[in-house]
């Protein structure tokens, strides 16, 4: 094992990359309950999706561990998830095993992208202000979507949207909001698997206060996959009507993925001359394991930036992500748990929330003095929450760039592939019309 993982080379031992595994593990496990709440939304079956989130994340976990040899730990992406939901399935009509199509499409793209070297051209051509604005973008849908999710905020007639007149008094609401302090507060005091013990708090005391039904157990054999296994309608998904769907998934995976990867190694201290080695391994476990995710029953599957808490404890090689694969893999036993909990607003919610929060974060670095950089940026992240679409955004933000560049004599600037891009989303709504 010590060979294999080189932990003497990283000047690390078993014993840390066992407990950096673990605390990866409750650092992220809050997807175990996220995801299948808001997959079911689209008539998957609930067990199904639940299995298919534990399997898929222990598979991309397990070979981002023995394949590249990083402590970084895979599952179903926050945000993506979603877009599939509400956006793709709900909003479009699209059935889920078509949308499911979209996203193995997407994870073989990925993966061509990344065996022909092209990954890295589409990158460089992406200017950063996109790139940011597009996590923004995500982090504040996300937790619009949990706000409304959780009655905090609801429709109105003259407005729009407005805050619930019942806040003060909804005992539900009210434990949404205990949920999201509490969960505040842990995250103040940096404490690991913040989330998921926030969430498990707030459903002991729904059950103390009689809001939520008690689980009927703890563990139990896995329900069925059989519903959402290998259901997946690739043909149907090759529809020229889906290409921005398809290029939505794979654009926010692209992009998510390698600044995940930047991000966690470069705290791990594991760059090298500020290039990251073995990234092409790493790239093709993301796809390999979005194309399993989506056989399986599971929206896109993308690295985590949870993993950072396991890299705090000492974490260096791929031992720390065999472990964190393992305990995701237990998992599935878990079920009366998960089943109890992950369908209550007021658990889920305040975790839908705070990742919002955490990746508004990229805000700070959009220069927002360069007019020509904002209003690409602004539009592109205003237009996710205000649509209900993430595709949306980015399409609006790739048109707007190039031209706000042109505008100022700065086209010589913008990447030839971002022209082509902006015509391509240009034609998208001529043609087909709204994304």
């Amino acid at each position: 094992m010590s060979s294999f993982f080189k932990l003497e080379e990283y000047k690390t031992n078993v014993r840390t990359e066992v407990i950096a595994g673990i605390t990866t593990f409750f650092a992220m496990a809050y997807i175990i309950l996220v995801n299948p709440n808001l997959l079911s939304k689209t008539g998957m079956d609930f067990g199904a999706v639940f299995v298919a989130t534990c399997l898929s994340a222990a598979l991309g976990t397990f070979l981002m561990g023995v394949i590249a040899n990083y402590p970084i730990a895979l599952a179903p992406g926050m945000g993506l998830n979603a877009y599939f939901t509400f956006a793709v399935c709900l909003g479009m009509g699209i059935p889920w095993q078509k949308a499911l199509g979209a996203v193995f499409i997407s994870g073989v793209i990925f993966l061509l992208l990344t065996v022909t070297k092209v990954r890295e051209m589409i990158i460089n051509s992406i200017p950063p202000t996109l790139k940011f604005a597009v996590s923004a973008g995500i982090g504040i849908l996300i937790a619009f979507i949990g706000m409304k999710n959780a009655g905090l905020i609801v429709a109105n007639e003259a407005t729009f949207i407005a805050l619930n007149p019942k806040i003060s008094y909804d005992p539900n609401i009210l434990l949404t909001i205990f949920g999201l302090v509490f969960t505040v507060i842990l995250m103040l005091r940096k404490m690991t698997g913040a989330i998921f013990i926030g969430m498990i708090v707030t459903g002991i005391v729904g059950v103390i206060a009689g809001l939520i039904a008690p689980p009927t157990g703890i563990f139990s054999m896995p329900p069925s996959i059989a519903p959402t296994f290998m259901q997946m309608d690739i043909m149907g998904a090759l529809e020229l009507g889906l290409f921005t769907i398809v290029f939505a998934f794979l654009f926010v995976d692209l992009f998510d993925n390698a600044g995940t990867l930047v991000g966690v190694a470069n705290q791990a201290g594991l760059l090298k001359d500020n290039k990251l080695p073995r990234a092409g391994r790493a790239m093709v476990t993301d796809s390999v394991a979005t194309m399993s995710g989506a056989a399986l029953g599971t929206s896109t599957v993308t690295s985590y930036i949870e993993s950072a808490s396991g890299v705090a404890t000492g974490g260096r090689t791929g031992l720390a992500s065999v472990v964190t694969a393992i305990f995701l893999g237990l998992s599935i036993f878990f079920y009366p748990l998960v089943s109890a909990f992950a369908g209550v607003a007021a658990i889920t919610s305040p975790a839908l929330i705070i990742v919002g929060v955490l990746m508004a974060g990229s805000l700070k670095n959009i220069k927002w003095d360069d007019f020509v950089e904002a209003v690409p940026a602004f539009l592109t992240m205003v237009m996710m929450p205000l649509t209900y679409s993430i595709a949306t955004g980015i399409a609006v933000g790739f048109i707007l760039y190039p031209v706000c560049q042109l505008v100022v004599g700065k086209g010589k600037k913008v990447h030839p592939i971002m022209y082509v891009l902006a015509v391509l989303f240009v034609l998208r709504f001529i043609y087909i019309g709204a994304i």
